[in-house]
């Protein structure tokens, strides 16, 4: 049995293509440089942390993902989630909301509520947040194709809430990059995303300074089944395609990028995601350094979210979920991410119920103030093994970025389709290592049980969408119609020419225009993103 429980050891790589070493000693760090390659946390090239006291000085912010149903039930949820010690929130919004569709729209038939709340004007976005003190309270919105009009919502919910814009902290998603590579919640073709993501960045800059107007993300690009190397490589390249749109708009690199945050996933193997946070910082902060010549030390951090994996949990003998929760969520910690969302035991059948997120808060809280993880910065740093594995993880992960490069750039790799099929291709080698027991998955492939015993799921009821469409009816009919027409007329105007479009969809949300009504003038301009099939 020790033979045959070695040999499957010796298949598993934690570095996607490196097998891991039965043990490691100084001859593997042969010619390492710890000043270079360390440093001191919070200072270049920030591979220890982006801070220099870390969770000795202030614990990352828990940010648990929540909506569902309408907003009235979110904002209970909010609540809920706050009086028991979450101190960020996070949105996550229904199908309909993702792709710029309003609830009383057939397309949007079936969808609302279910995976997420349903936001339709910013009479919505005020019923989210009542009662919430938006410039105390930092506000997450997971959202790429239509994240403008969100912004915009949101910003002026901020203003009726009597606060200045510029009161405004928190971060929407915004990585259309990552959409056209493997989530697919797009609107435009990449060109035309690109203006409106540098308009926004632009516009966030001047007038929202504490807001991060875009977390590109790695985590929707490791859930289609990347290896954790490609999700690096993939996240940084959109970086520095995001980076290289607001030099070419003429914006200061330097004034800019300390407000540019990533998303990444935490997986199962332990140690390859604490050294993939560790290669990431340190391989941004070359990249910012060395390529775009950074002056600004902020502008070399690294600062990111992270969600442990939902394509890890598994519905069969979904308690384990909690095990690999708080596995991946320690990970998380070790690698020194900025905030944590931790995902829910039940959350592969349904939208997590009230006692299922309080579990994933608490294990957060556990981690923070029992586990005695946070008492010293970078734990693991200097272990032979954790040295070695982020060199290798950054050396991959570089290797694909100067790919990228040769092929034009991120954009083009995209058209080329060369990302979608790395990832798929490593997506299959995946699934057939579990189909081969080559990796168990304890309860699923192996460990199983015949009986198992039902639990409590989260139900969205029907009628959300009756309820929903009447909603919106009744403020289509208060609101003043001529002035949400003259907005979405300059709003076109702004679209057709050069103008900064931010400005006018504050003036449509202010209005009440609805997501579709501002997401139609635009595609009207900007056309629709068709996907070309990559075999």
């Amino acid at each position: 049995m020790v033979i045959v429980i070695f040999s499957m050891i010796n298949k598993w790589t934690t570095i996607s293509s490196k097998p891991i070493k039965a043990l490691y000693s100084q001859e593997d760090l042969a010619g390492f440089k710890p000043e270079r390659s360390l440093g001191k946390a919070g200072h270049y090239p920030f591979t220890r942390g982006v801070h220099e006291t870390m969770y000795r000085g202030k614990l990352w912010t828990m940010r648990m993902f929540s909506g569902f149903g309408t907003a009235e039930e979110t904002n209970k949820r909010y609540h809920y989630l706050l009086k028991h010690g979450q101190n960020g929130l996070s949105v996550a919004f229904d199908f309909p909301t993702l792709m710029g569709y309003d609830s009383d729209q057939e397309r949007a038939m079936g969808e609302v509520g279910k995976c997420g709340v349903a936001i339709d004007t910013m009479a919505d976005m005020e019923t989210l947040f009542k009662g919430i003190p938006l410039d105390k309270i930092t506000t997450s919105m997971t959202i790429n194709g239509p994240a403008a009009i969100l912004l915009a919502m949101y910003l002026a919910t901020v203003e009726k809430h009597g606060n200045p814009i510029s009161a405004a902290a928190g971060t929407v998603q915004n990585d259309i990059l990552k959409e056209f590579i493997a989530q697919h919640a797009w609107a435009f073709p990449p060109k035309p995303s690109m203006r409106v993501i540098v308009d926004m960045i632009e516009y966030c800059t001047k007038h929202v300074p504490k807001w991060n107007t875009i977390s590109i993300s790695g985590y929707h690009i490791r859930e289609a089944g990347s290896t954790a190397a490609q999700e690096l490589a993939f996240t940084l390249a959109d970086g520095i395609a995001y980076v290289e749109a607001c030099v070419e708009r003429g914006l200061d690199v330097d004034h800019f990028a300390p407000r540019l945050s990533f998303f990444f996933n935490a997986h199962m193997d332990f140690f390859e995601e604490i050294v993939k946070y560790r290669a990431a910082r340190r391989l941004w902060a070359r990249i910012m350094k060395e390529r775009f010549k950074t002056k600004n030390p902020r502008s070399q951090m690294l600062r990111f979210h992270t969600q442990t994996a939902g394509c890890s949990l598994t519905a069969q003998q979904p308690y384990n979920n909690v095990v690999r929760t708080t596995i991946e969520a320690l990970a998380g910690v070790l690698g020194g991410t900025q905030s944590l969302h931790t995902n829910s035991l039940d959350e592969t059948l349904a939208l997590p119920t009230e006692n299922a997120v309080r579990i994933a808060l608490r294990t957060q809280q556990i981690i923070a103030h029992e586990s005695g993880v946070i008492n010293t910065i970078d734990p693991l740093g200097g272990s032979y093994f954790i040295e070695k594995l982020t060199n290798e993880m950054e050396e991959e992960a570089a290797a694909y970025i100067k790919k990228i490069d040769d092929l034009g750039g991120m954009i083009r790799a995209i058209e080329l389709g060369y990302p979608q099929k790395e990832i798929a291709d490593a997506a299959y080698r995946f699934q057939k290592q579990i189909e081969n027991k080559e990796k168990i998955v304890v309860g699923m492939n192996d460990f199983v049980v015949e009986e198992e015993h039902p639990i409590e799921l989260l139900k969205i009821s029907d009628g959300i969408h009756h309820k929903q469409a009447k909603r919106l009816g009744a403020v289509k009919k208060r609101r003043d119609n001529k002035k949400v027409a003259a907005s979405l007329d300059k709003l076109h105007t702004a679209c057709t020419g050069a103008e900064n479009i931010m400005p006018k969809l504050l003036d449509c949300a202010r209005a009440y225009a609805t997501e579709n009504e501002m997401m139609s003038v635009m595609k009207d301009v900007f056309g629709e993103y068709r996907e070309l099939p990559v075999f």
